[in-house]
């Protein structure tokens, strides 16, 4: 009884000072992190990244704070590690998809194919980043829906950033009657793009004849701008070429009706 009594005091004395030692441990935690989401520690880091180095920082340091409670309790750490690499195992075969999504989301923060607030198009999902997490991307349409794309999928995937560069080309094609002379029409189309405030000097804009048929001419139409102003730009352009046209007495290319007699 005497030996038991001993085991029993060293234990409960164990059994306090571990949970004094996790309660100390988690209120220092949160002040560390307080203190770091205040700092300018972080500061040039692209916020997606900021938050998923201050979640890491605080896995570390819970994960210090359980080994030193275990420590204390006096559980053999071999057996503990033993019990975590079984368990880690058991949970990463049945996690797989989820440990790739993670994976990816690492990749993507590294290598950086795109950052909050980028017009984006990958596995199957257009739109504006809003949001990259750990395990998904989350997309905001143009029509305002909200899509979340697993990062394992993206980092997959063939992605297109529309943002990435200062300049983007509008391309446009337009059609006219085959009796139109195709140096005026050219020039109709260089007067309007000259006209708008948005479309670029320099690279200079393009329009040409680049196909047609027995009734039309296609003219094909580029213009340089700045990223943000391209739709901008592109619907001016589509809606005062196509006033321009109508102005100056162009003609819209002949249309051919196909009739098929049913006998």
């Amino acid at each position: 009884m005497a030996q038991f009594w001993s085991m029993l005091v060293s234990f409960c004395g164990r059994l306090v000072a571990s949970a004094v030692v996790f309660f100390v441990g988690r209120f220092v935690i949160q002040k560390v992190m307080e203190f770091l989401g205040k700092s300018h520690l972080f500061d040039k880091l692209e916020g997606t990244v900021r938050t998923f180095t201050l979640n890491a920082i605080k896995v570390v340091l819970y994960v210090i704070l359980v080994v030193s409670v275990i420590s204390i309790l006096g559980i053999p750490m071999a057996s503990v590690v033993a019990v975590l690499a079984s368990a880690g195992l058991a949970i990463g075969m049945a996690m797989q998809g989820s440990l790739s999504n993670l994976a990816g989301g690492l990749m993507l923060m590294i290598f950086k194919p795109f950052k909050v607030g980028d017009f984006v198009e990958a596995s199957g999902a257009t739109g504006t980043i809003t949001e990259l997490r750990m395990f998904y991307t989350v997309f905001t349409t143009l029509d305002n829906r909200v899509v979340t794309v697993p990062n394992g999928a993206l980092m997959n995937a063939n992605i297109t950033n529309y943002s990435a560069l200062d300049l983007r080309r509008v391309d446009l094609t337009f059609a006219c009657a085959k009796s139109e002379a195709p140096a005026h029409i050219q020039d109709l189309m260089i007067e309007v793009m000259k006209a708008n405030e948005k479309v670029l000097d320099d690279p200079a804009p393009f329009a040409r004849q680049s196909g047609g048929t027995n009734e039309a001419m296609e003219f094909t139409v580029r213009a340089w701008c700045k990223t943000a102003d391209y739709w901008d730009v592109y619907f001016d352009l589509t809606q005062n070429i196509t006033e321009k046209l109508g102005e100056a007495g162009v003609k819209a290319p002949a249309v051919r009706v196909l009739r098929e007699e049913v006998k």
